[in-house]
């Protein structure tokens, strides 16, 4: 079609990462007839936080990662989040499974593999700490296979790089999780893109930068300008999506609605230690997740991942926090002191006061050398070699900050969505676990911005083809959650526990 058919939309999406490209995606598969449009500010989808290289790439499921189950004072152990996130990433799974069947979509071995999950721990009291995570979790159907182990040989098979050089009197301890995996977050939204090129009435533009939002009879008029020709252009839609990663806020603050109203972002940048030597690489088949450094934010937590991008493996450790005005990796460091607002000034300045500690860790991180990030690795792998390992810069995350009645405002670690009271648009704020429960995200969004076709029985029977088991069910039903994750398993390719070392060796 031509672009001038495009002028008038169901369905605008800004931004082409994961986001986008699953919720797109759905809507086409409830309803092909829907017309829409991906408006893409860069060159290509998956450049900012969906890139490969730019996100920790985890898969995150709830497995390893040690501040999703975190521990009271009084020595309680909260496992929920964990349960949930777990859930989420199987309705996430059962998407891509969905997906595999449709030849234009598509291999999941490009973006998906297995990888196990470990947790590894230092001294007593992460000890005693990890030991009653495993217990408790050991409880729940979604974890029962997960092992526990204070022993070092058995350590050794199943980390052989961190335990060579180590300290025998040092104490540790780990678990591992067989089942968990390595997503490659860009190539799976390439591939969602790309199957959507395949589709009727869609389409996904680039170099196209969103200039202004208003409303309009018909839902929302956006004005958008071709950064490559200079040309602008104005297309109405019923629907807007914003789904820009650290550039939602700033289209949110442009669009007016009153639910935008108080929200501001505090932008964090990331790097990573890179290493492709495969002499390296073929020692280490893991996610390794440990403690956070006192007064480090929840994403800083620390890791030795085992990566997969394009069939090729590297190691990644981090990440080394930073801090930039930029709310995104290719954006502009007017962004921060643009983004202020009357309407999130005490929040913004409540954060400031508030988290003092945050600002004394960032600093640090940005004053370290690289011997002092070296020696954080070694920690991990204690025979490294400085040779081996490189500085990776790594994308932008805008953290929420929010609105609160006691503190005038609040630091939140995690994904927002927030939408106007018509649901005609909605935009996504935050980050982490962020891609790896995309879909559960953009599922929420169609029950509350497309809440009367959600409950229709077309879109129902099409909801319950795509995903036989939703996250409710997957926490409380057992028999149920080792069916749906068996049969996503398969049709994934993902390969057994006993294979799993293997299969990207």
């Amino acid at each position: 079609m031509a672009q001038d058919d495009y002028q008038a939309v169901d369905v605008l999406l800004v931004g082409a990462g994961i986001m986008s490209a699953t919720l797109a995606v759905l809507l086409k598969e409830l309803d092909p007839g829907i017309k829409l449009e991906i408006a893409e500010l860069r060159e290509s989808g998956a450049i900012e936080s969906s890139n490969p290289w730019n996100n920790a790439g985890t898969g995150h499921a709830g497995l390893c990662e040690l501040n999703y189950t975190p521990q009271a004072a009084d020595g309680s152990i909260d496992i929920k989040k964990a349960v949930n996130i777990n859930a989420q990433f199987e309705v996430s799974k059962q998407f891509w499974a969905y997906m595999s069947g449709k030849s234009a979509f598509g291999s999941p071995r490009s973006f998906i593999n297995p990888v196990p999950h470990l947790s590894f721990v230092r001294g007593e009291k992460d000890i005693a700490f990890l030991k009653k995570r495993h217990e408790l979790l050991r409880q729940h159907h979604a974890f029962s296979g997960m092992e526990y182990t204070e022993d070092r040989a058995t350590m050794a098979k199943w980390t052989p790089l961190m335990m060579k050089g180590r300290d025998p009197a040092e104490k540790i301890a780990a678990t591992r999780a067989m089942n968990g995996t390595d997503v490659n977050f860009g190539a799976v939204t390439n591939q969602l893109l790309q199957y959507l090129a395949s589709l009727s009435d869609t389409r996904v533009s680039y170099f196209q930068k969103v200039t202004d939002l208003s409303r309009s009879d018909k839902g929302w008029k956006v004005s958008i300008k071709n950064t490559e020709t200079g040309a602008n252009r104005e297309v109405s839609a019923r629907f807007v999506f914003l789904g820009a990663g650290g550039g939602a806020l700033p289209l949110l603050q442009l669009s007016g609605i009153e639910e935008s109203k108080g929200f501001g972002g505090f932008p964090v940048s990331g790097q990573w230690l890179r290493c492709d030597n495969p002499e390296v690489v073929k020692q280490h088949q893991a996610k390794v997740y440990s403690q956070a450094e006192v007064g480090a934010p929840p994403m800083s937590v620390p890791h030795l991942d085992t990566r997969v991008v394009d069939g090729k493996k590297s190691l990644l450790f981090g990440p080394y926090a930073g801090f930039t005005t930029k709310f995104l990796k290719h954006g502009s460091f007017m962004d921060l002191p643009l983004s202020v607002r009357p309407s999130n000034l005490l929040p913004m300045l409540s954060v400031a006061r508030d988290n003092m500690d945050l600002t004394r860790y960032l600093i640090k991180e940005v004053m370290q050398s690289q011997d002092q990030r070296l020696d954080a690795l070694r920690k991990f792998y204690p025979d490294l070699n400085p040779a081996d390992w490189r500085l990776e810069v790594a994308g932008q995350r805008v953290q929420i900050i929010k609105k609160d009645n006691k503190k005038g405002g609040i630091l939140q670690f995690g994904t927002e969505l927030v939408s106007s009271a018509d649901g005609s648009i909605a935009a996504l704020l935050g980050a982490s676990p962020g891609a790896s429960v995309t879909v559960s995200i953009m599922l929420n969004l169609i029950e509350r911005c497309f809440a009367e076709q959600a409950r229709s029985e077309q879109w129902t029977a099409k909801l319950k083809e795509i995903f036989p088991a939703r996250e409710k069910a997957l926490e409380s039903d057992a028999a149920l959650y080792r069916e749906v994750s068996s049969r996503s398993d398969e049709r994934l390719g993902l390969a057994s526990a006993d294979t799993a070392t293997q299969s990207i060796a």
